[in-house]
């Protein structure tokens, strides 16, 4: 029998440019041995020893300690080194903009924030350029922690409908001002690398999907705060729509729900809507009504979710009457996204989802009482697990996502190739 032949490193220099495909299945998690990366790409073994051999000479991948059954001799498991590079981060919120460094496998490195006036419009050249001086700010204090990493990808959520092919924002939104924006190109002026922008209730339902219900095929994730809104993954994909509104149902007419109560217009000009009625903003403006003590002179202090809790949390008896109103208008909308969408999970997160059963009961009684039982028999409908940053944790998962997909996972590597010889600052 011929022997094999020897591949030494001068006759044949390892390259990384040439292991995407490999580097995408680790980074996944579709294929972590040598075996499972020979029976994904076609590759003969002599290949991907080659580029694997590659990846960890460049300190992209390591050979971890776990292992996985392949039928025969336990086979060790290849993982991507989280010190290899890093991905920048931003949440716009109503008040702060929240900044945030992680490594490449999504773990936190440091965070910091900006303060926003809401009664100062910075517009988007404005807020971006005070996110991008926040990042800078951020790599200089945190530069001992990242050595030779690079820097992979931006990651950006924003509380608007969002053009994920083209990092651009769909108006009308709260971003007035934004429509069309070129954020990508933007940054690209100071950063020269992938930009991502999703909705932030998206943001959210990747990280808590991810972290909490990596198993849940078909997953709703509903955010109950100031506003109203939801993410959906059917079939283990994030649906956004053709303008990057799926799952919006704070402005899905609600009144059918309140029989007896007028519709009230929303902050979005319709009248009618969920927001209207179950919201952080709407509910704090029934409960300054229902209780003017609340108020400071003539301007009521109640403005937000949070003050509605505040209340609820002092056992304020009208607050939780408000929330459990509002959780019946949230069951009777979902009842009829359950029949479209037929998910198995529906997770309650957001500010108001702390009053637990008072908001989840009526939700739960108006699915069962609206909802067919072969689509709410084996339903779950449950709080969100406690998860702090959210929406910064899924902005920098879907920028590592679209760092290692396919596509894009090539780009990457001579990005990566080109700092390692000096070549790239």
């Amino acid at each position: 029998m011929a022997k094999r032949p020897v591949i030494k490193d001068s006759d044949n220099p390892p390259s990384v440019e040439n292991a995407g495909q490999i580097l995408s299945l680790i980074a996944t998690g579709k294929a972590v041995s040598r075996p499972e990366l020979q029976a994904q790409t076609g590759l003969s073994r002599v290949t991907v020893t080659h580029r694997i051999s590659a990846l960890q000479a460049a300190g992209i991948i390591f050979e971890s300690d776990d292992t996985c059954a392949t039928g025969g001799r336990p086979s060790r498991i290849w993982a991507i080194r989280p010190g290899f590079g890093h991905v920048l981060v931003a949440n716009i919120g109503e008040t702060q903009i929240q900044l945030a460094l992680l490594d490449a496998t999504a773990t936190m490195i440091g965070q910091s924030r900006i303060v926003r006036d809401p009664d100062i419009d910075f517009g988007p050249e404005g807020t971006l350029c005070q996110i991008a001086d926040g990042f800078d700010a951020l790599c200089k204090s945190h530069h001992k922690n990242l050595g030779q990493s690079v820097l992979l990808a931006i990651g950006l959520s924003l509380p608007a409908p969002v053009d994920y092919e083209n990092c651009r924002v769909y108006g009308p939104s709260v971003l007035a001002g934004w429509e069309e924006f070129d954020i990508a190109g933007y940054f690209k002026t100071r950063f020269d690398v992938p930009v991502y922008g999703e909705n932030d209730v998206n943001a959210m339902t990747l990280h808590q999907r991810r972290v909490h219900f990596p198993d849940d095929r078909d997953l709703v994730f509903v955010k109950v705060g100031t506003g109203i809104g939801s993410g959906i993954i059917s079939q283990n994909r994030l649906l956004r729509g053709a303008r990057g509104v799926a799952g919006d149902i704070g402005h899905i007419d609600a009144s059918f729900s309140l029989p007896g109560k007028a519709p009230v217009q929303c902050r979005c000009g319709k009248t009618g809507c969920l927001e209207a009625h179950a919201a952080g903003w709407a509910l704090a403006r029934d409960l300054s009504v229902a209780l003017p003590d609340e108020g400071i002179g003539n301007v009521p202090s109640l403005k937000t979710a949070r003050d509605v809790m505040a209340s609820f949390t002092a056992g304020n008896p009208v607050a939780r009457d408000l929330l459990a109103q509002g959780g019946a208008a949230i069951g009777a909308v979902l009842a009829g996204m359950i029949s479209v969408l037929n998910p198995a999970r529906i997770v309650i997160g957001g500010t108001l989802a702390a009053a637990d059963d008072v908001l989840l009961m009526p939700i739960r009684d108006q699915v069962r009482k609206r909802c067919l039982p072969v689509a709410s028999q084996d339903l779950v409908i449950c709080r969100a697990q406690p998860a702090q940053q959210s929406e910064l944790y899924g902005a920098a998962l879907l920028a590592l996502e679209g760092v290692f997909a396919p596509a894009h996972v090539e780009m990457m590597l001579t990005r990566f190739a080109k700092r390692a010889t000096g070549i790239m600052v």
